[in-house]
C-alpha cells in the first residue's frame, strides 16, 4: 500500500553559495540554509557585515564561511567558487541574490552608478552563473536559483536602469535554462518576488530628493528566503513566491502603460514632497549599517485579516477592470 505522505527532500550536509549574504533576504537566505542542516558559502562585499551572518549560521549549527567578493568582478566571482568547492568538494547550490538598486530622475543620476548597477546587478548574475554552470555540469548536478525580482516582468519607476538589469537576468537565465534542458540534474530556478521589507532599500541609492521607507504590505525576507528553500528542494523554472507578486506581474500584463503612469505619478509626487539630499547608497562601496534582515516601515505591519482583506479588493477591482475593459472593445 502506498503512502499518502509526501517525503520532504532533505537537504542536509548540502554546500550552498549565496552571494549578498550579508543583510536582507541574504542574511535570511543563509539563516534558512543553517536551519536545513546546509554547509553554508556566504559572500558580500563587507567584511564586518559577512563575519556577522557566518556567525549566525555557525550559532545555528551549520558550517559556514564567509568570502569578501565583489560580483561585478568575474576574477573575484570564480574565486569564490573555488573555495567554496575546497570547503566541501562540491556545489549544490547557488543563490544569486546580490543586487543594488539606484532610484530618481535618469538624467540626474551619475553615469557611473548607472553603470556600476548594471554591472553589479546583471553582470553579477552572469558571473555566478558563468562560475558555477560548469562545476554543476561535471557533476551532472547542482541548482543556480535565481532571486530576481518582480522587476523582471514590471519596470520599476523612476528605476531605469535597475529596471533594466532585471529584465536582462530573467532574459538571460531563461536562455540558460535552454542550455542546460540536456542535463536532467542541472537546474536553473529564478524567483520574482515582490518588494521586501529590508534592508535592501535602506541601502539603495536616492536621487532627485526621493528618500522613502518600505510600505507595510512589503513581503517578508523570511518568508522569500523559505520560498528559496523550496526552490531548493523541488526546483521549478519560475516562482512567484506570494499572491502579491503574480497579482503584480498580471496587472501589469494587463493595464502596462496604466500602472506604469500611475505609479510614475506617485514616484514624481513623493520627490517633491520629501525633497532628501541625493545619496549614493552601497552602490560604489560594502552597505553602511544597519546589517540585519529587517528595516523600518512606513507604517505599522499590517496583520494577516488585513492583507486578505487588501488582498480580496484588489481582486475585486482587477476583475472590474477586466469586465469593464472587455465591455468597451464589444
Amino acid at each position: 500500500m502506498e503512502s499518502n505522505h509526501i517525503i520532504e527532500k532533505s537537504l542536509a550536509g548540502k554546500t550552498v553559495v549565496i552571494t549578498g549574504g550579508s543583510s536582507g533576504v541574504g542574511r535570511a537566505t543563509a539563516e534558512a540554509f543553517a536551519l536545513e542542516g546546509c554547509n553554508v558559502v556566504i559572500a558580500s562585499r563587507g567584511k564586518e557585515a559577512l563575519d556577522e551572518t557566518v556567525s549566525l549560521c555557525r550559532d545555528l549549527g551549520a558550517i559556514a564561511l564567509g568570502v569578501q567578493t565583489d560580483v561585478s568582478v568575474a576574477e573575484e566571482v570564480q574565486k569564490l567558487a573555488e573555495e567554496a568547492l575546497q570547503f566541501n568538494g562540491r556545489i549544490d547550490i547557488w543563490v544569486n541574490n546580490a543586487g543594488v538598486m539606484s532610484s530618481g530622475k535618469f538624467e540626474e543620476i551619475p553615469m557611473e552608478i548607472n553603470e556600476q548597477v548594471i554591472k553589479t546587478n546583471l553582470f553579477g548574475y552572469m558571473h555566478g552563473a558563468y562560475s558555477v554552470l560548469p562545476i554543476f555540469k561535471k557533476q551532472e548536478e547542482g541548482i543556480l536559483i535565481n532571486n530576481v525580482s518582480i522587476g523582471g516582468f514590471m519596470p520599476a519607476p523612476y528605476s531605469a536602469v535597475y529596471s533594466s538589469t532585471k529584465f536582462g537576468i530573467r532574459g538571460m537565465m531563461e536562455g540558460l535554462q535552454g542550455e542546460i534542458s540536456d542535463f536532467a540534474n542541472v537546474h536553473i530556478c529564478n524567483l520574482f518576488p515582490q518588494i521586501q521589507r529590508s534592508t535592501g532599500n535602506a541601502h539603495s541609492a536616492k536621487f532627485s530628493g526621493l528618500d522613502f521607507k518600505v510600505p507595510p504590505f512589503a513581503a517578508d525576507p523570511r518568508d522569500t528566503a523559505a520560498k528559496i528553500v523550496e526552490l531548493a528542494k523541488n526546483p521549478r523554472k519560475g516562482l512567484f513566491p506570494d499572491i502579491q507578486s503574480l497579482i503584480i506581474k498580471n496587472l501589469y500584463g494587463i493595464f502596462p502603460k496604466t500602472i506604469m503612469n500611475t505609479a510614475s505619478a506617485a514616484m514624481r509626487t513623493m520627490m517633491k514632497i520629501k525633497n532628501a539630499d541625493p545619496t549614493p547608497g552601497n552602490i560604489m562601496w560594502p552597505s553602511p549599517k544597519p546589517h540585519r534582515i529587517y528595516v523600518e516601515t512606513s507604517l505599522p505591519v499590517p496583520s494577516r485579516k488585513t492583507k486578505l482583506a487588501l488582498l480580496a479588493g484588489i481582486g475585486l477591482g482587477l476583475s472590474y477592470m477586466i469586465i469593464k475593459n472587455s465591455s468597451s472593445r464589444k
